[in-house]
């Protein structure tokens, strides 16, 4: 295998230190999530590369025959038979496990449960951290795997107080904040080759591979909402979930109504249907400021409504050091650069970030994760924000 790899810089197949000593390689086997897709399947040609005794192994997590044919559908259908393919061209053992019963449980039912009390959720690091990374990580462990490896672009690093946790060095593609809620324990477990890559070198690698997923587009939406509609999954789901209301201004008046709060996030715009408020003649528009289920209301008001400070956290994961520092960079969404905050950690897994600079779109159930420089300090859910 090695004979097809380039010595091009961006085709270098060499691993990132996983603190493995080089004569005990070929004794320590690694379990690789396998999701069909480039990246996981260039992790397995890279570890087999190296000499390690590699498993593949590909969870299926919800009903094959639906997602039979469709593609981006990770976890079932085409993408079990891709995963398959590649391990056969590696020569390594590949196992499919069912995991759809608790796939269900720990993420498509909070996922629903969670628009339904009005928060904007993240079924991918639910999936991280409840199947891949405990789950699944428990499974590599009964069949004598020493570690685990994964396709995803962040950097596993040995720090003096233990494993630690860094961006990928590529901004376009790193995915620390999906990983937040992984554990001191399980990085201890868990290993990431593709961290220092950036996809284009993935993909180069994959071809010169001759892997039959070179080729493959990314999966980009979530696996079990087809083609992007979350309102509607959740109505399948939780039968009566859509339930008409009110849209009213910050004063309680009523504007306008709405067919469910599930199709509605913090800090929507578009979609409304209510036109926007006037500033001195002046059309300005509206954003959504607040969820209130209970009521079956959904709150708008102007952008400046939008601004919140502090942000509450449940559920904290801290990845740093025990006397953490207190002026950190802290991310609200994926899509968002961090900013500069103040966090301070609360008892029972709680902690509140103070922005220098007020932050814009806050929601519950989207994640606020914690950065000192490229390294992860830690996160949590977020519940509330206020001025």
């Amino acid at each position: 295998m090695s004979a097809c790899i380039s010595a091009e810089p961006a085709l270098d197949p060499t691993l990132p230190d996983l603190g493995i000593a080089p004569a005990e390689i070929a004794d320590t086997r690694v379990v690789v999530a396998m999701s069909g897709g480039v990246d996981s399947s260039v992790t397995a040609a890279l570890l087999v590369a190296a000499g390690f005794d590699v498993v593949g192994i590909t969870l299926q997590l919800y009903d094959h025959g639906a997602a039979t044919g469709r593609p981006g559908a990770c976890c079932a259908g085409q993408d079990i038979h891709d995963a398959r393919r590649v391990a056969d061209h590696l020569g390594i053992p590949h196992y499919v496990l069912d995991y759809e019963a608790r796939f269900a449980r720990a993420v498509i039912d909070d996922f629903a449960d969670s628009y339904l009390a009005g928060e904007t959720p993240i079924p991918c690091v639910r999936c991280n951290q409840r199947v891949k990374f405990r789950d699944l990580l428990d499974t590599a462990g009964e069949i004598g795997a020493d570690l685990m490896a994964t396709g995803h672009y962040v950097r596993h690093r040995l720090g003096p107080d233990g494993p630690e946790l860094h961006r990928g060095r590529d901004p376009a593609r790193d995915q620390s904040y999906f990983l937040f809620a992984t554990t001191r324990d399980q990085l201890g477990r868990l290993r990431f080759p593709l961290g220092d890559r950036t996809k284009a070198e993935t993909r180069a690698l994959a071809a010169r591979l001759g892997l039959p997923v070179a080729a493959k587009p990314d999966s980009q939406d979530i696996c079990f909402v087809p083609a992007g509609s979350y309102a509607g999954t959740v109505a399948r789901l939780r039968p009566g979930a859509a339930v008409a209301g009110e849209i009213v201004d910050l004063d309680g008046r009523v504007l306008g109504r709405h067919d469910g709060v599930i199709h509605y996030t913090i800090g929507q715009r578009r979609g409304l249907g209510i036109g926007g408020r006037r500033d001195d003649d002046r059309p300005a528009p509206l954003y959504v400021v607040a969820l209130d289920p209970a009521r079956h209301r959904v709150v708008v008001g102007p952008r400046e409504a939008l601004a919140k400070r502090r942000v509450h956290v449940r559920e904290v994961n801290w990845l740093g050091p025990a006397v953490p520092p207190q002026r950190l960079q802290v991310k609200l969404r994926s899509t968002q650069p961090a900013a500069a905050a103040t966090v301070a950690l609360g008892p029972d897994g709680t902690a509140v970030a103070s922005f220098e600079a007020p932050q814009y779109g806050v929601a519950p159930g989207q994640a606020a994760v914690f950065y000192d420089g490229d390294r992860v300090m830690g996160g949590g859910w977020i519940t509330g924000a206020t001025g």
